[in-house]
């Protein structure tokens, strides 16, 4: 037995050795490429490199090891072949399709089992309560980094009307506060579910799970089972789904690079770098201080969030990564009432990263204009801008039509925002990412903020003999 393990071991690392060797290899072959203009040295650099880092992932035999090296390898295809990368997106267009087959049924049976299966409704209220708050408190401080990032930048000052703007392909929508409110109840579940209106899909749920809840016990168990049996078999299904994930993404960063190149990061360089660097921040002066009070254990929810993360970044959706950042935020700890509850109205009410953006970019588009705006103009643009995005995590770049209807009601000019589209989709994954990132943590702190997490020794117990079922 201790021969064979000594076997395994040192055939794991004679594998290391040769996965260390391929990357090196890779990367020093790219670089002298590179340097002496080689264009085919580092063409072959690179694809040895990216060898490496698959070998590396099928060692791993871990699913976020898999993402991450399928994005190099989507970047890579999409550098070195243009139109084969572009010609990939249908691979990326099936997997967010079977993605979004899952939102619907699984947001309903989480929320009915929640809601319907607790004890006492008013524990449910007072958790809904409290995330609300927390929803406005964490995206007001979103709103004002970028405020404040793209005022200390100034990175609209100066832009000039570029030629040949491409067209918008979307088309503003000016909304009122009463169009949001309305906007927030379905008049057609199916239609709901159908065009993919989180807000309303869980609206209904809700609602739905609360006159469940008042029914005899008699009444309402069948049902109350069906919910359970299908959360479940979502969850199942989100699995299987999973497995297609590496292929999807790759794909995905395929597309984006084939279709955009490299060189528009050249363009507008200093709008993307203000977002980057705004998204940082708010990660570290926010969200990382919100963890570290709420005594989350840093490294086990970075490795917890990892897939769900990579899969918003490639996909641009946070919807994309819905179900596998819900079932994370279960493993994690978090009672699934807590995760059912929270995450599905975070996606309406708590998106952190398109708020920043709007704030930036909306800024952005009265700085190229030359339309000088007062601080309580500013605050009352984005303030409009954070209201009217509510429920729209779900819709890549529809953060863009929002912008094109509030700037409109502004009297702000639209070739700026044509401006951005070259660079919205590159935009778009950083702000995606926060938005999961910024759902997966409030999961975690309601769940502290009511004694729930970490669960209790009883609790676990109870959760793993359930999954084991």
């Amino acid at each position: 037995m201790n021969r064979a393990k000594d076997e395994q071991r040192a055939g794991r690392g004679r594998l290391g050795l040769a996965i260390a060797g391929l990357v090196g290899l890779g990367g020093l072959a790219a670089s002298l490429g590179w340097a002496l203009g080689w264009p085919g040295a580092a063409i072959v650099g690179r694809w040895v490199l990216l060898a490496g880092a698959c070998l590396h992932a099928g060692r791993r035999r871990s699913l976020t090891a898999w993402i991450l090296a399928a994005m190099l390898v989507g970047a890579e295809i999409g550098h070195d072949w243009p139109q084969a990368g572009v010609s990939l997106r249908l691979l990326s267009q099936i997997f967010i399709r079977m993605i979004k087959t899952i939102i619907a049924p699984l947001l309903f049976g989480t929320l009915v089992v929640g809601i319907a299966g607790h004890p006492n409704l008013r524990h449910v209220g007072r958790m809904g309560m409290k995330a609300l708050v927390y929803f406005e408190v964490v995206t007001t401080l979103a709103l004002f980094i970028g405020l404040a990032a793209i005022n200390l930048t100034q990175a609209g000052v100066g832009v000039l009307p570029p030629e040949g703007l491409p067209p918008a392909g979307v088309t503003g929508v000016k909304q009122t506060i009463s169009d949001v409110v309305l906007s927030a109840f379905p008049e057609n579940v199916a239609k709901a579910v159908a065009e993919g209106h989180v807000l309303q899909v869980v609206v209904f749920s809700i609602l739905f799970a609360v006159a469940l809840s008042l029914l005899p016990e008699a009444r309402r168990k069948p049902m109350l089972s069906f919910a359970e049996s299908l959360s479940e078999t979502m969850f199942k299904f989100t699995n299987l789904v999973m497995l297609f994930a590496p292929v999807g993404v790759g794909a995905a960063i395929a597309y984006t690079v084939g279709h955009m190149g490299l060189g528009i990061l050249v363009n507008l360089a200093k709008l993307l770098g203000t977002l980057y660097l705004a998204l940082a921040a708010f990660l570290i002066l926010v969200l990382l201080p919100i963890a570290l009070l709420a005594k989350v254990p840093i490294r086990k929810f970075v490795g917890a969030i990892a897939e769900p993360v990579s899969i918003a970044f490639a996909t641009t959706s946070s919807e994309a990564a819905l179900p596998l950042a819900m079932e994370r935020m279960e493993e994690f700890g978090v009672p699934r009432q807590t995760v059912a509850f929270v995450m599905p109205t975070g996606y309406s009410f708590n998106l952190d990263g398109s708020t920043l953006y709007l704030a930036l970019a909306s800024v952005f588009v009265a700085q190229a204009a030359g339309i000088p705006l007062s601080l309580v103009q500013q605050l009352a643009l984005v303030f409009t801008l954070m209201i009217t995005s509510k429920g729209v995590a779900g819709v890549p770049r529809a953060t863009l039509v929002i912008l094109m209807g509030t700037a409109a009601s502004f009297g702000l000019p639209e070739w700026p925002i044509l401006a951005i589209l070259g660079i919205d989709e590159l935009m778009d994954m950083a702000r995606t990412s926060v938005n999961v990132i910024g759902n997966c943590l409030a999961t975690v702190v309601i769940a502290r903020w009511e004694g729930e997490y970490p669960p209790s020794p009883a609790s676990e117990a109870a959760a793993s003999g359930s999954s084991g079922e």
